[in-house]
């Protein structure tokens, strides 16, 4: 990928590299164990995101 990328793509990248963490660990104890697992999980090499 580029050096340079625009900002809005940038932002975009942030947005989903954010979003690809796994649920933190309060959560799960907060909630006792029933929101365990991230649905909107992405590996970077396996799942791309749309351009």
């Amino acid at each position: 990928m580029a050096r340079y990328k625009p900002t809005a793509k940038k932002r975009r990248l942030i947005s989903a590299r954010d979003d690809a963490q796994p649920v933190p660990a309060w959560v799960i104890a907060k909630t006792k164990g029933k929101v365990r697992i991230n649905l909107g999980r992405r590996h970077w090499r396996r799942n791309k995101l749309k351009p």
